[in-house]
């Protein structure tokens, strides 16, 4: 389907690409990965014509018809659903003939092509699409001009979905998804009858809607088949092994260095000093495989004791204006609270968040939050509250009047900005940059409360394990908002939803709720089968509450690991320190004997995690 060969394309005199080549075969769904800015989208221009590249080629089977997620979202008097069936061109010229045409042959052939294309059920299929990507049918007939630009951009992936070109190119398409539209995707993808190149940081989408990765490391691109853990397994392996062959190879090398040095001035051994000089020439060590540098997120610590219980709501209501949007919310929020809050988008998730944000208030009811909390909340459009002309550096200096430059740039440093970007215009830096400079800005007083809605839209896989083993080692409450299920998993531990216009506790654990979506988007049966879904769920019910204490200490024993690692990996920076090995030994031994017991104790964890793992396991097939 897709052959690029030897590859090379520059921007502002960096190379993207060089001499890079992959082949993507027909029918295949492939995840394409790599650190951000390092040329994913640039090789999607490359592809569709619009740039052109400095050396090598780009083919793709010349009937194959390419498309991606239109760049401009719609916004005008078409309906939703007229723009989508607009999509398919030859239907829509088609159709336009039909109106037309006067030559009875002419109609005939018209109206057999509409037959083969299936046209009759074009407006079910399209209406399904946007139903999966969360479209009711009262906004299915109103308007693009009155949604909003994430709702456009969604209209713009129903689109390219629904006209189904061979070579589906789609560029971190779940940014504008909830959950529920993600899980949608993610099994729509899987059963698409052509070949789909989707770039994606998002692991669970990788591991189930693909079954290659391609690989941009190095200014080069590397097909895996399997999906994403596969990836990670075998891109692993051949790091080990190719760093062992290279150790091997350079050992090899200093041994016959060694032989030459010591006998190369004498003349009986002049001959085999040559020889292993040839030798030495020859032997050429393979090049070190290391994984890019992902920086690291450092959230400051809550400054005060947090107050028991941090927030609490009696039913409360809260909108904008006169207009309600979620009504008699009771709840409570203490200071070890691990939430994520789930929910199709549109159903008052964000407003939620800023309810407790403060702002917006509470129309009616009583909302108590403690004292002297601090609560630090990001979101999207709150990246508007960065000033486009001023750098990092001017950003936090206005933090920090009185500290000198070093102490800045330190700061600066825990948000994950390299030196050279911390001078950069904030209009300049990427969006991942954005994101980082944005979180430790608001961050900055060391809040109590975190509330993150959407964090990892602009973050790339590795900085997405950065911001979960920050958010662990954080001592705060963290609500969050997120259609990335790995982040979910790895930090929350309660599920609260949005749902019919308010927000409660769900007494479920995310596969349950993922289960729940999936199947409520199937095919509704009627009769008796309504009393065997009934049965079905008070069993689902039954069977999760048995199975709930041991799941409970799976996620302890998941969450002690991460911070036992935590807990190793800042051992491990100090005693990469060379001062340390200069001061007081018994600083040394401390941590010496630190990292042992922490390593004893996270193998001891380990094995009582997959003990546990299998315990569930073998529960689950029962």
């Amino acid at each position: 389907m897709l052959t690029v060969s030897n590859l090379t394309y520059r921007i502002e005199g960096r190379e993207l690409f060089e001499d890079a080549s992959v082949v993507i075969p027909d029918g295949a769904k492939v995840g394409f990965v790599g650190k951000n800015g390092t040329g994913k989208t640039t090789l999607f221009h490359l592809i569709q014509g619009h740039l052109g590249a400095d050396g090598g080629t780009i083919d793709v089977n010349k009937r194959a018809r390419i498309s991606g997620v239109a760049q401009e979202a719609p916004a005008g008097d078409e309906t939703v659903l007229e723009v989508v069936l607009s999509a398919d061109k030859e239907r829509t010229a088609l159709m336009a003939e039909a109106e037309t045409a006067t030559d009875p042959h002419r109609i005939g052939d018209i109206y057999t092509r509409l037959a083969d294309i299936d046209a009759h059920t074009a407006e079910a299929r399209a209406s399904s699409i946007l139903k999966g990507l969360g479209f009711e049918q009262d906004r299915q007939n109103g308007p693009t001009r009155e949604l909003s630009g994430g709702w456009r951009m969604r209209v713009a992936l129903a689109a390219v979905l629904f006209s189904q070109p061979d070579l589906l190119l789609l560029d971190e398409p779940t940014n504008y998804l909830d959950l529920e539209g993600t899980l949608w995707l993610e099994k729509y993808l899987a059963t698409y009858p052509y070949t789909v190149f989707m770039i994606s940081h998002d692991r669970d989408l990788l591991n189930k809607a693909v079954n290659a990765i391609v690989h941009l490391e190095h200014r080069k691109l590397t097909f895996y088949k399997g999906n994403y853990d596969t990836f990670e397994n075998t891109r692993r392996m051949q790091m080990e092994l190719n760093n062992k062959s290279r150790e091997k190879t350079l050992d090899q090398i200093a041994h016959l260095q060694k032989f030459v040095d010591r006998f190369k001035a004498k003349a009986t051994k002049a001959k085999q000093a040559q020889a292993r000089v040839k030798m030495i020439e020859k032997l050429r060590p393979p090049e070190a495989m290391f994984d890019e540098f992902a920086a690291p997120f450092r959230f400051q610590q809550p400054k005060v004791e947090l107050p028991t219980p941090m927030i609490t709501l009696d039913g409360v209501s809260t909108g904008y204006g006169d207009k309600v949007i979620l009504r008699n919310i009771t709840a409570r929020m203490d200071p070890d609270a691990r939430i994520a809050l789930v929910g199709v988008n549109g159903n008052g998730k964000s407003t939620f968040a800023k309810l407790l944000a403060g702002d917006i208030p509470a129309l009616s009811g009583s909302m108590r939050i403690g004292k002297k909390l601090e609560i630090a909340h990001f979101a999207q459009h709150q990246m508007d509250k960065l000033k486009p002309e001023q750098t990092p550096l001017e950003h936090v200096t206005e933090l920090m009047p009185t500290e000198n430059e070093a102490k800045r740039r330190s700061r600066l440093n825990q948000m994950g900005l390299t030196t050279s970007r911390m001078d950069t215009k904030a209009k300049n830096l990427s969006g991942g940059e954005r994101a980082r400079l944005l979180m430790g800005l608001i961050t900055f007083g060391g809040p109590g409360l975190m509330i993150l809605d959407e964090p990892t839209n602009h973050l790339d896989i590795d900085s997405r394990d950065a911001l979960v083993h920050a958010l662990n080692e954080y001592e705060g409450a963290v609500l969050i908002i997120s259609h990335d299920r790995h982040l979910i998993e790895a930090t929350c531990d309660t599920l609260w939803i949005a749902e019919g216009g308010t927000i409660r506790e769900l007494d479920e654990d995310l596969d349950s709720y993922q289960r729940s979506i999936t199947s409520s988007k199937e095919p509704k049966t009627s009769g008796a089968g309504k009393n065997d879904r009934k049965l079905s769920k008070q069993e689902a019910a039954a069977r999760r509450a048995e199975l709930a204490p041991l799941k409970a200490s799976i996620k302890d024993a998941e969450t002690k690991m991460g911070r036992l690692q935590v807990e190793i990996e800042k051992i491990e920076v100090q005693l990469a320190d060379p001062k340390v090995y200069n001061g007081a030994p018994d600083r040394l031994i401390a941590l010496g004997k630190d990292k042992a017991r922490f390593s004893a104790d996270l193998e001891q964890t380990e094995e009582q995690w997959l003990a546990l793992s299998a315990e569930l396991e073998d529960a689950e097939r029962a």
